[in-house]
């Protein structure tokens, strides 16, 4: 009889995000006149940039041609994508990375969570909390976890770093010694980021431990502070410390199209083995490389024409994660992030329970958000909303939530 991966049974219920499409589908069987604005998941609501969609023309057609059809993409991506990303976002910011040193991928989400698979199942991870549930389920799936509590909704064998408003949302460094560290910065779901110098301590931490970070920067366009860093390597001695996660889903509207690469320096090894020839040997094995079509489109991000007009679009959801946050003050609400991240934090009302204020909202304001607990113990009693929505649905959920004060 074959036997199934019995990490998966520890799995608590569904994933969060399915958990509240189940409910939102719900109430709309039952009240299928009532209208639904949807401020839960972190998608986006803006069309691609006019630069990528020629792009994406123009690769579609060369496609078509024999003399410029592409089969299998490299490894680790094409050179034009590699050395954009390269220029635009390391060396124009003084930051030395190798174009070998880029991994290209269908996205942050796909690397973070299969980044786990070149470590030993023995390393003890430490994660923010609140935090991305990924980085939490793939280690669940790997068997890295240990038991989970249902009462107190927390594994064994993880360190929780606690992100309260009692902290500033910034975690204290562990007692316990972790081998495997998740930061992301700007922080989903919190949205608030790190500074240069409270993400140095990490990276000096983590030297003098033999801690490997793994950073998730797939939200660093959306910084607005020049005290918060763009890129985990604008800190001295990160490249013998840490492996970057980014993402074209939110600073090019990407999630439908996929794209997103990881950065590990040659630099960063277990005793003589570096991890970069590891995930090397993994990315060439299991992954068979991002499109052609889509590596241009990821190119034309980086055009002149391309990053004015991504800056637009980012100023549109920032001007939202404004609106909400402006608002819930005026209603009263307890409110964060919202000025490096398109995510807004609040805290929900005594007496209720962030699952409770979930219902709430749907059913008197037919407004979705994201319970706080489903990112970890200490998201509970937070609620959070994205700025990613259209503009004028934006300013009718506040109404809404501020009428349900009044």
């Amino acid at each position: 009889m074959f036997q199934v991966n019995e990490n998966y049974l520890k799995l608590p219920g569904s994933y969060l995000f399915s958990t509240i499409a189940k409910k939102v589908s719900a109430y709309q069987e039952a009240h299928p006149d009532k209208e639904i604005i949807r401020l839960g998941i972190g998608d986006v609501t803006q069309p691609l940039a006019p630069a990528i969609i020629e792009a994406l023309h123009k690769a579609v057609d060369e496609m078509g041609r024999a003399e410029t059809f592409h089969g299998y993409a490299p490894d680790l991506g094409y050179g034009f994508l590699r050395e954009a990303i390269v220029e635009g976002d390391y060396r124009s910011r003084g930051v030395e990375v190798a174009a070998d040193e880029i991994f290209v991928s269908d996205g942050a989400k796909c690397d973070c969570s299969n980044i786990q698979e070149i470590f030993g199942l023995k390393n003890r991870i430490a994660v923010c909390d609140p935090v991305y549930p990924v980085y939490v389920d793939s280690n669940v799936m790997a068997g890295r976890t240990g038991t989970y509590d249902p009462e107190t909704e927390v594994w064994s064998d993880i360190i929780y770093m606690p992100c309260t408003r009692e902290n500033g949302f910034v975690p204290a460094l562990p007692e316990e010694t972790p081998d495997l560290i998740y930061i992301c910065s700007p922080n989903n779901p919190v949205g608030t980021a790190l500074t240069k110098e409270q993400l140095q301590v990490w990276v000096d931490y983590a030297n003098e431990k033999g801690s490997v970070i793994l950073f998730d920067a797939a939200y660093e366009a959306y910084i607005s502070e020049e005290n918060v860093p763009h890129t985990i390597y604008e800190c001295k001695g990160a490249r013998t410390c840490a492996i970057e996660f980014k993402s074209f889903s939110k600073n090019a509207g990407f999630t439908g199209v996929r794209l997103g690469y990881t950065v590990i320096p040659k630099e960063l090894k277990c005793g003589d083995v570096a991890l970069h020839s590891l995930w090397a040997r993994r990315h060439g094995t299991k992954y068979n490389g991002a499109p052609y079509i889509i590596q241009r489109a990821g190119e034309a991000v980086y055009s002149p024409e391309g990053k004015a007009q991504l800056k637009k679009q980012v100023a549109y959801y920032m001007n939202n994660a404004k609106v909400i946050k402006e608002g819930l003050a005026q209603a009263g609400y307890e409110v964060y992030g919202g000025i490096n991240a398109p995510y807004i934090w609040l805290k929900v009302p005594e007496g209720i329970t962030s699952w409770g204020f979930f219902d709430y909202l749907l059913e008197n304001a037919g407004v979705v958000g994201t319970p706080g607990s489903g990112f970890g113990p200490s998201g509970e009693g937070y609620f959070r909303l994205t700025a990613f929505g259209n503009s004028e649905n934006t300013v009718k959920a506040i109404e809404r939530i501020k009428a349900l004060k009044g």
